[in-house]
């Protein structure tokens, strides 16, 4: 018989025992605080590549060189990738259950696994059509990771909406991210919410949110180029025990600088290290130069520093 891990179920009987041996003020704690993951044994790294890497060629373009997930998929088994992460943004409209069987049979023949999907949403809003609109976006791609056996879905918070602080608008969040965990969790499918601008910006947003949403099918997708702060890396390694997947970019922009600088790819994986992080680390390649040029020795770098 199967049974359904919900968050409720699992602070309520938490927050019992907690109350029982300690009394009402660690209860307090307990039930608006999510630890970060315990992983038993090291750190172990699977390496991965983002669709989004190659966003240009997705479409007609000038090289000629215009390809499809099948293509992408062969591209990183060739590369020793273990996965691949399939951003939704590349899937031919509407997506329908065969092409995503397709996807799943291609990719076991070609001895990868679908690292994850992400797909665009905004969870800043204020109760309404829209935000129903960006739940069901949401589901449905929960949906659709299943079928193609993907554990994990990157998603955004977003900005907050005109008339609403950042304070309020993390709050929302935070009740949204509950309603679509308890439905990804139904599904056995992670969510991982992104370090992407706007409420979750900076480390103390983001945190915020993932330690307040009881649910424990709610991580970091932790994206190693998007903290443009003073101390980046510190900032990460704050994260990086609640990383569900990490998107690895090949430079990093720190406040106030006029370009960005190479990322450390030793640094970045002794932060993961530290952090006794076990999973996949996808390379999401965002530099203008050609990707087909520049990824495959960025993944042997992966490799080096992974093993």
């Amino acid at each position: 018989m199967q049974s359904k891990i919900s968050r409720r179920t699992f602070f309520a009987s938490s927050a019992q025992t907690a109350l029982a041996l300690t009394g009402a003020g660690l209860l307090k704690n307990l039930a608006t605080a999510v630890e970060p993951f315990k992983r038993p044994g090291d750190a172990r790294f699977l390496l991965s590549v983002a669709a989004y890497s190659f966003r240009d060629y997705f479409k007609p373009n000038a090289s000629g060189k215009e390809i499809n997930l099948f293509q992408f998929i062969d591209f990183c088994a060739e590369q020793g990738c273990q996965g691949v992460e399939l951003t939704s943004y590349y899937f031919p409209q509407p997506v329908t259950d065969d092409f995503l069987l397709q996807i799943r049979r291609h990719c076991f023949l070609r001895g990868v696994e679908v690292s994850g999907t992400a797909c665009g949403n905004n969870f800043a809003l204020p109760k309404g059509q829209k935000l129903t609109e960006e739940i069901n976006l949401v589901k449905k791609w929960v949906d659709h990771a299943a079928l193609m056996g993907a554990p994990h879905i990157r998603v955004f918070a977003g900005s907050a909406a005109k008339g609403l602080t950042d304070a309020e608008a993390r709050k929302m969040c935070i009740g949204t991210l509950e309603e679509v965990s308890d439905y990804s969790g139904s599904k056995g499918i992670f969510l991982g919410l992104e370090n992407h601008g706007g409420i979750v910006a900076k480390p103390e947003g983001l945190l915020e949110i993932v330690r307040a949403v009881k649910s424990p099918w709610l991580g970091i997708n932790l994206d190693t180029g998007n903290f443009n702060t003073a101390d980046p890396y510190a900032d990460l390694a704050q994260c990086a025990p609640y990383a569900v997947n990490v998107q690895l970019k090949a430079s990093m922009r720190r406040e106030g600088a006029k370009a960005a600088e190479a990322a450390d790819f030793k640094g970045l994986f002794q932060i993961l290290r530290e952090a006794n992080y076990q999973g996949y680390v996808a390379l999401e390649f965002e530099e203008n130069e050609d990707p087909w040029k520049a990824i495959p020795p960025l993944v042997k770098k992966m490799k080096q520093f992974a093993a």
